[in-house]
């Protein structure tokens, strides 16, 4: 019978690990949809970019107040769950606090755990009241419809939820250790749980062990339910982040991808010993993207990677001016497409394009000036999409705006984006010349 609760926390363990595992293949599978695009240079700087931005959190920064309490709980949020370890460790093998070993420095650990913990509880009400209460304007914003909302919502209250569990089980053990039940060792004092064991005292032992397995259980069991809800929710850039800004584009911000076909018709053109490699997907050449296949992989892992913190919309000047485009409306819907492409038994790929989710209103809007990229915390780059599916109504649709259509048949006809003939270009400077005379 004491082995049952082991067998049945192993097997919750694998259970846990098996639907992460699956969640995270099919993510995998859809960011490898997109093409093909080599990041691999410049190792060094890409491994210290990912220690500033996603280690010590130099983006957050920018904001230094909501900075600093994203910071408490980013980091509070992980030395917590080193005490995951001994919960484990515990699980597998049926002990007792396994880490008792350590004489007293064990209650000096737990301490260290439980600061932080306190730490992740306040600033996780505090972030609630933005949200909920204060209404901060980027949290309101029309793309944040009640499910994302409410996806922000139940992350900060689970957190409440299991770090308010370490304190009851403490503080429970604490009481049954000093009663000398067997399995409850005496591992000292743990100082802010100790607040709390003036509501425990007066009950009876049994109640006290119910109390703190109970804390044990649902600690436990919430962690790995957490684990298996983020690939679901927006919290997946809590893994993702890491590689996301590795793969940063160090190319200029706005920097426009080279179009192969393109670059080949002009080497043809310009130098007549050039011959061209016959291509995989010859006769499959498309000019921007309407689909997802269209987009670049780091495009896809981008909109998987997006915190929907909204840091980008609300320095975006389009944005402010009123106009439809979001950056982070651009990264959800582009992820909400993700979500909804499923391949059937034929292998085909369901029908909605990327104009299904996102109004060539939003895409014109755009002024290219990076000030979303310059300001998401992840560095993802809403401009890359954007000038993509601006190719394409550009070049597949000839659906760019009038002016634009103007300029390019200037160009087309003039050499140049003004209607004169290229004889006629300098006469804006004849007077000059003639005043200077």
């Amino acid at each position: 019978m004491p082995m049952i609760p082991n067998i049945i926390f192993i097997l919750l363990l694998f259970a846990a690990i098996l639907f992460f595992y699956k969640n995270v293949k099919t993510i995998s599978g859809n960011i490898n949809r997109g093409k093909k695009l080599d990041l691999s240079d410049q190792k060094q700087k890409r491994w210290r970019l990912m220690f500033l931005v996603t280690i010590l959190q130099s983006k957050m920064l920018s904001r230094p107040i909501v900075g600093i309490l994203h910071i408490f709980v980013y980091f509070g949020f992980i030395i917590v769950n080193i005490e995951m370890l001994e919960i484990l460790i515990d699980g597998i093998w049926g002990s007792h606090r396994v880490f008792a070993f350590i004489g007293n420095l064990y209650p000096i650990l737990i301490t260290v755990f439980e600061l932080f913990a306190l730490s992740v509880i306040l600033v996780c009400i505090v972030f609630l009241i933005r949200r909920n209460i204060l209404k901060v304007k980027r949290f309101w914003n029309k793309e944040m419809t009640l499910w994302p909302r409410s996806d922000a919502n139940i992350i900060l209250i689970t957190e409440v939820f299991l770090m308010s569990s370490i304190f009851m089980m403490n503080a429970c053990d604490s009481i049954l250790q000093e009663r000398l039940i067997d399995h409850y060792v005496n591992v000292g004092d743990f100082p802010l749980s100790g607040l709390f064991i003036p509501l425990f005292e007066g009950l009876p032992t049994n109640t006290l062990i119910f109390l703190e397995r109970f804390g044990w259980w649902f600690h436990i069991i919430g962690v790995l339910m957490f684990l298996n809800y983020i690939p679901y929710s927006k919290h997946f850039h809590v893994f993702l982040a890491f590689p996301n800004v590795y793969y940063t584009r160090l190319e200029p911000k706005g920097k426009m991808a080279d179009m192969p076909s393109v670059t080949k018709e002009i080497k043809l053109m310009l130098d007549g010993s050039f011959e061209p490699q016959e291509e995989e997907n010859a006769g499959k050449v498309v000019f921007g993207a309407k689909n997802i296949e269209d987009l670049t992989w780091k495009n896809l892992m981008d909109a998987y990677s997006c915190t929907e913190c909204g840091r980008c919309t609300s320095r975006c000047p389009a944005n402010i001016t009123g106009k439809l485009l979001s950056p982070r409306k651009i990264m959800m819907d582009v992820r909400d497409m993700l979500e909804s492409v499923r391949k059937t038994k034929n292998d085909t790929i369901d029908k909605k394009t990327l104009f299904d989710f996102i109004q060539p209103e939003e895409l014109w809007a755009c002024t290219t000036c990076n000030a979303c990229a310059i300001e998401c915390p992840v560095n993802i780059e809403p401009l890359s999409i954007i000038l993509e599916m601006r190719r394409y109504l550009a070049l597949e649709n000839a659906a760019a705006p009038a002016e634009l259509n103007a300029i390019f048949t200037n160009i087309e006809n003039n050499g140049a984006p003004w209607q004169f003939s290229p004889q006629d270009r300098m006469k804006w400077a004849e007077d000059i010349y003639v005043n200077k005379v």
